[in-house]
């Protein structure tokens, strides 16, 4: 088993024991024991949805402070197109990029420009049918590992290109020691995002074995420095911007699908309709789609819990940020760049597998069967557990017992109740007329 670096934390002083979480995690990677939520690690796939829906703000994500930008000589800001739907009134990109140089960056390398790179790549890679139909966008990190957790059958049909923001990192470093002549390690590659599942593609990435990103920062950090320094340096300057509608379109739900130029796409965004997408794949019920772009927020990159408006008006936002701009401005070239390929496979995680050896599995299968029939069937989750079929499987895996059910339980303490008015009934009264006295 592999180990795990996770950006979704949870602290415990806030957290009440409330089901909320465990209701919603896709993976079942969350329990309540002894009043307070644990997460568990092998399962979590960094979606974020936990720290959407918890009441308590118990669940937290990881990233790095603005601050990391002191640790290097020279910083690249990488912006996520996401980041362009963040703020009001606004026409102009040129205007976030200048407030990011004046915020400190000494350069800026969109991560929209490796969108419009990727999207030629994945036209050329369909054309020339080089890869399984219907293809899965790889772009979204909680996707691919949830495809790689849940999903193992379709692994071999995800894209196997790097996400835009890897390229970009990669692209923007070569660039960068050209023009500084300074060593890799003393330029700093900081991703802009909106979401915590790219932290962790940082730390453990799928598909490569190192990333080129140096520090992840969150839109929502960024967002008060900017306003400031848009105010202050609105006016003309140098234009950094070096991508079209294609590029920023990515930023929301069915960007990166309509960049194909090809009718047969399918996309969704919110981590259910995602499941259900990902479902009616394994039983082969998209045979007409080519390409299926999945998003595990809603809305799209726009919808990330590090961002700060609120997803469909922010997608309204790119839309008009957009509106006016060349349609692309960055292609690859007859061949691919081997950088932007996946240079490791993805590989099926068993974390949900119930043991190794197939008998073992399939006698706790069916001791999981046995014992979820002794459950409401309500799927309550009072118990802690997501279902009543996931509560059979924490006590087969040793985890947890059927008292943990409290209708379980409840008729267990009823007929002890039961037995002991019985009991006293069949006590002679001359008996218990002694007793008293």
């Amino acid at each position: 088993m592999s180990e795990f670096f996770h950006s979704v934390t949870l602290d415990e002083d806030l957290c009440h024991g409330c089901i909320n979480c465990v209701k919603r995690c896709p993976t079942e990677a969350i329990r309540v024991r002894n009043g307070k939520a644990k997460i568990l690690s092998d399962r979590c796939i960094d979606c974020g949805e936990c720290i959407r829906i918890c009441p308590h703000h118990a669940k937290k994500p990881i990233f790095d402070p603005l601050s990391v930008m002191d640790q290097y000589e020279y910083t690249v800001a990488l912006p996520a197109p996401s980041l362009y739907g963040q703020f009001n009134n606004l026409d102009d990109v040129e205007i976030i990029l200048r407030a990011l140089i004046d915020m400190g960056f000494d350069a800026i390398f969109e991560v929209s420009r490796a969108a419009e790179l990727v999207s030629d790549a994945t036209r050329k890679m369909l054309s020339e049918g080089q890869l399984p139909r219907p293809v899965i966008s790889s772009a979204c990190p909680a996707v691919v590992r949830l495809v790689r957790v849940r999903f193992p059958d379709l692994i071999q049909h995800l894209l196997p290109l790097q996400a835009p923001v890897e390229v970009a990192a990669r692209l923007a470093k070569k660039e960068a020691v050209e023009r500084t002549g300074l060593p890799p390690e003393k330029i700093g590659c900081i991703f802009i995002s909106p979401c915590a599942a790219k932290v962790t593609a940082v730390k453990m990435p799928l598909g490569t074995r190192k990333s080129a990103i140096d520090a992840v920062v969150a839109i929502r950090d960024v967002y008060p420095q900017m306003l400031r320094y848009m105010k202050e340096g609105a006016g003309a300057g140098e234009e950094y911007l070096s991508s079209g509608r294609m590029g920023i379109g990515w930023g929301s739900s069915g960007g990166e699908s309509a960049a194909l130029l090809n009718d047969r796409y399918l996309a969704a965004d919110g981590i259910e309709n995602v499941i259900r997408v990902l479902e009616d794949l394994e039983d082969e019920k998209l045979g007409s789609v080519d390409f299926v772009e999945l998003n595990a927020c809603s809305g799209g990159c726009v919808g990330g819990v590090l961002t700060v408006e609120n997803p469909y008006i922010a997608k309204a936002k790119l839309k008009r940020v957009r509106k006016y701009l060349p349609v692309s401005c960055n292609r690859v070239g007859d061949d691919i760049p081997r950088q932007m390929k996946f240079d490791q496979e993805i590989q099926y995680e068993p974390v949900l597998q119930l043991d190794e050896d197939i008998t073992v599995a399939l006698r706790k299968l069916s001791q999981i069967e046995e014992i979820s029939h002794q459950f409401s069937g309500l799927d309550c989750a009072a118990c802690g557990a997501p279902s009543c079929k996931a509560l059979a499987e924490d006590v087969v895996r040793g985890y947890n017992t059927p008292d943990a059910c409290v209708f379980l339980l409840k008729d267990k303490i009823q007929s002890l109740a039961n037995a002991a008015g019985e009991r006293e009934e069949k006590i002679p009264a001359a008996s218990l007329g002694e007793r008293q006295k």
